[in-house]
């Protein structure tokens, strides 16, 4: 039996004989960041049931040892709607009443999304996080900050899922397609391996004195030798194990469409892998990588055979459970904010050439506080904070703008240079209901339209998410 929630919903769950208080398992702590604890998902427990909450983070876990819980990446527009209606509305002189009315209506728009997971409504959209894993991975700067977005438990019992709620498979494939394609451009490690060969006529390396005897001696070939020798090429253990998981990636992509409608982000990054391991064997075994030594210049490969491994051990090192309709799987979680940030990171390189990890920025930290982007161009400086949670609650909205607007008013923020005399612009970017695409770009020169009014250089843009559902 399982729990199906969705990011930020609410389940009550109540006990009986064969479900207690005390078969429920703690919720997972998923990471500690400035002194806060953040768990995959928060719980309530009364005298007659648990109250399950769905907070930062999407992926499954057990619940008791024969229950889990899995959270779905599906936002509320109406929740994104209630945002911009509000921030729109901020205003200096409003009154209480106002307020509780803002409060009230916005309350009742989102309740009235809030039906069970098995119904279809247009407002509540399943986000395409495979799609925005693309879009991080394009980029070699944001890639590197991709090892804090997921947590998986290796150790726990796996639980059997659809293939089509499998989130944990496509995102390591995702990853380990982008290192294998930054290996490739960069060029396969060449290196010392060693090949045995029954040799004829002559004698290489060293002999393997048992092999020859089995071979050749028991079969009176004695003009042939089993020699032992080294090689230095491209066929080495590192490259065959690569190669293997690739094979297994590339059957997984063409056999599940689910996430890879659009193949053509992803089938043009296996066309430009397959040719670089044409004349590489894909014979490699777990062992053989154990105790690798990986050199500097190859940074890639650690990170790349890492993931491998991962992919092996989630198909069982079988290709067959590739198509498989089902699978099992780890519990695993995804923290949907900090993939939020980092997609928010790749739209910035990507809309504005310009822009660098130098002039970006990416984490400015100071005095326990941390910027998402601090902005530094010749003449600009731009504070940026990214809200993926958005709030409908007026006053929380009001805290959320305060919170940016604080950011810009530290010391370490205005000594940064450029130096500017005025106060440092503000931005806040958020996910938005589907508009224009048109509108959804962060090119810097063009950011500053839509102004918080009642707050001096303070502006907000929303930006696209891919959805599911919106993929052609």
């Amino acid at each position: 039996m399982h729990i199906l929630l969705r990011e930020h919903k609410e389940f009550e769950v109540s006990f009986c004989d064969n479900f207690t208080k005390d078969h429920l398992i703690m919720p997972r702590l998923f990471k500690k960041e400035r002194g806060r604890s953040y768990h995959c998902y928060s719980r309530k427990i009364t005298e007659n049931e648990v109250v399950l909450n769905s907070d930062y983070f999407v992926g499954l876990d057990w619940l008791t040892n024969d229950r889990f819980i899995q959270v779905e990446p599906k936002l509320n527009l109406a929740v994104l709607k209630s945002f911009e209606n509000i921030s729109s509305k901020i205003d200096e002189d409003i009154s209480e009443e106002e307020i509780q009315k803002i409060d009230e209506e916005s309350e009742k728009e989102v309740a009235t999304t809030a039906v069970s997971d098995n119904s279809e409504n247009d407002l509540v959209k399943e986000v395409n996080i495979i799609g925005m894993l693309m879009k991080i991975m394009s980029y070699n700067e944001v890639a590197k900050e991709t090892d804090e977005l997921l947590l998986i438990d290796w150790e726990a019992p796996e639980i059997d899922i659809d293939q089509k709620k499998d989130l944990l498979t496509p995102f390591l494939v995702v990853k380990f397609l982008n290192f294998l394609k930054d290996i490739v451009r960069k060029g396969l490690k060449k290196s010392y391996y060693k090949v045995q060969e029954n040799l004829r006529n002559r004698v290489k390396g060293k002999i393997l004195v048992g092999q020859q005897i089995k071979q050749n001696v028991f079969k009176n070939r004695f003009t042939n030798t089993v020699c032992e020798y080294e090689v230095f090429g491209e066929d080495s253990v590192e490259n065959r194990f690569l190669k293997k998981v690739f094979l297994f990636c590339t059957q997984y992509v063409e056999n599940n469409e689910y996430y890879f409608k659009n193949k053509n982000d992803i089938s043009g990054i296996v066309n430009f892998i397959r040719p670089a391991f044409e004349h590489i064997g894909s014979e490699a075994y777990m062992q053989d990588i154990k105790y690798l030594k990986y050199n500097p210049f190859f940074k890639e490969y650690k990170e790349a055979i890492k993931i491998g491994q991962q992919i092996l051990k989630r198909f069982s090192y079988s290709i067959t459970k590739t198509t498989a309709e089902k699978n099992s799987t780890p519990p695993f979680w995804i923290d949907m904010p900090k993939m939020f940030e980092l997609y928010v990171y790749a739209k910035l390189l990507a809309d504005n050439p310009d822009l660098n990890i130098t002039n970006l920025n990416y984490q400015f930290s100071t005095h326990g506080n941390s910027l998402d982007f601090l902005i530094c161009t010749e003449n600009k400086k731009i504070v940026v904070d990214s809200k993926y949670k958005l709030k409908y609650n007026y006053g929380q909205i009001h805290d959320d703008i305060r919170q940016v607007a604080g950011y810009a008013r530290l010391n370490k923020v205005k000594n940064e240079r450029p130096k500017i005399k005025n106060e440092i612009p503000c931005l806040i970017i958020y996910p938005r209901a589907l508009g224009d695409p048109k509108d959804g770009q962060l090119k810097i020169d063009e950011l500053f339209h839509n102004k918080i009014n009642s707050y001096h250089e303070v502006y907000k843009i929303g930006i696209d998410l891919p959805f599911i559902d919106s993929i052609s």
